[in-house]
């Protein structure tokens, strides 16, 4: 969820339940204001009662108008009465019950107890409260509607130069070498920003260089001295017979110096691939690429006695074909190197991924098997392989996984 979206969320739920309850404390305080005054009415018709009867002793006449009623009636207790209650008054013009305000109270007239019940019509009382709540809902319904307004648009205004610098942010490319261009504003927050990403370009366009020029010069300066000792090793083994020691010492510096060799070319090749520097991509029909790697495998399928199964459907991707070949045999490698005598490979390729599965022991470390270096014991690889295509994989959007299902050790590449 954007922030503005979720600011926008919380100021209105905020905006609504405090304006809902001030209206209602409001309508309230409103309501208890015109009852308050009904009643001061009723208390000044209840002392113009009371003067009048003892001024000149007797009670005045029973009245019926348009908004109040007067009426008596005897008691025979002589117990004193006043209080005041919501109740129904009769409208005589209109021939119908309305909401009324009633004041009971007793005189005493020649020894006597009357009850006097003095109701105002409270119809103008109500109507203008009603009129007020209206206004009020009026007043909340067309404010909540402006804040709503002004989070939409005048916010996302405002945040704009944000999202600008995020979408640049997003498509920047060190191996381009290009700059984060930024909208002017004057907002402090955003300037900051701004001048945090430039800090943070300038930065990694300064690693990268100096990681291009190192990998460079490392490659360089490596291959140099691994050449000239793959020459001075090749004059020597020509030069005289050896004994078997001498033999046995000199195959070991050779095993050792092509490991190390083909360490050097598989770090460079890891470093290019997390760097995009092999960016030469293209359409490739993976299925004659499969073909052909097929073939070339076939003389290491023989000599360990493995029988393939290849199930292939046409399927066209987009990436280097430099890389495409390297997936393909390290996939393959692993299959022929993992496996054992009279054991099987299975090969689907399909729209949305390319499976290869092949039997052997189990082994343990498969939470850290993409890891660089991470290998069995068994193994005789350089433990690079893996970690190599599941970085192809990521630079191009691929996800690569492993699974074993009874005996089948099953790598998919899903596309």
């Amino acid at each position: 969820m954007k922030l503005s979206v979720r600011y926008n969320k919380v100021n209105i739920l905020t905006s609504s339940i405090i304006l809902v309850i001030t209206g209602i404390i409001y309508y309230f305080f409103i309501h208890l204001i015109l009852t308050n005054k009904l009643d001061k009415d009723l208390a000044v018709e209840e002392n113009e009662i009371r003067q009048y009867t003892r001024t000149y002793q007797k009670l005045p006449l029973p009245a019926s108008y348009l908004d109040q009623q007067v009426s008596y009636q005897p008691l025979s207790g002589k117990s004193d009465i006043r209080e005041f209650s919501n109740t129904t008054y009769q409208n005589q013009n209109e021939h119908e019950q309305e909401p009324g305000r009633s004041l009971i109270t007793t005189v005493k007239l020649k020894g006597k107890v009357i009850q006097v019940t003095i109701t105002k019509s409270r119809v103008e009382s109500e109507d203008l409260v009603r009129i007020i709540l209206l206004i009020t809902l009026g007043v909340t319904v067309i404010l909540l509607f402006s804040l709503f307004l002004i989070n939409r648009f005048v916010l996302s205004r405002l945040w704009m130069p944000f999202y600008n610098t995020l979408k640049r942010m997003k498509s920047f490319e060190v191996t381009k070498m290009e700059t984060v261009n930024q909208d002017s504003t004057k907002i402090d927050e955003f300037i900051e920003l701004n001048q945090s990403v430039d800090a943070m370009t300038s930065r990694v366009k300064r690693d990268y260089r100096e990681l291009k020029s190192f990998t460079d010069n490392a490659s360089h300066e490596m291959m140099t001295p691994l050449a000239v000792i793959n020459s001075k090793l090749d004059s020597l083994l020509q030069t005289e017979p050896f004994t078997a020691q001498q033999g046995a010492l000199l195959e070991d510096i050779y095993q050792a110096t092509g490991r190390l060799s083909r360490l050097h070319q598989s770090l460079l090749l890891l470093a290019k691939i997390e760097n995009n520097l092999i960016n030469d991509a293209q359409e490739i029909d993976l299925k004659v690429l499969i073909e052909s790697k097929l073939r070339q495998f076939s003389e290491l399928f023989e000599r360990d006695s493995l029988t393939t199964e290849v199930k292939l459907s046409n399927k066209t991707v987009v990436m280097s074909r430099y890389l495409a070949d390297i997936v393909l045999n390290n996939l393959f490698s692993n299959a022929v190197r993992h496996n054992q005598p009279g054991g099987k490979i299975l090969i689907e390729l399909s729209e949305t991924a390319l499976v290869i599965s092949n039997t052997g022991k189990d082994f343990r470390g498969k939470d850290r098997l993409f890891d660089r270096f991470s290998k069995s014991n068994e193994s005789e690889g350089m433990g690079l392989g893996l970690a190599i295509t599941k970085q192809v994989c990521n630079i191009y959007g691929y996800q690569i996984t492993y699974q074993k299902i009874n005996e089948l050790h099953i790598f998919s590449v899903l596309f």
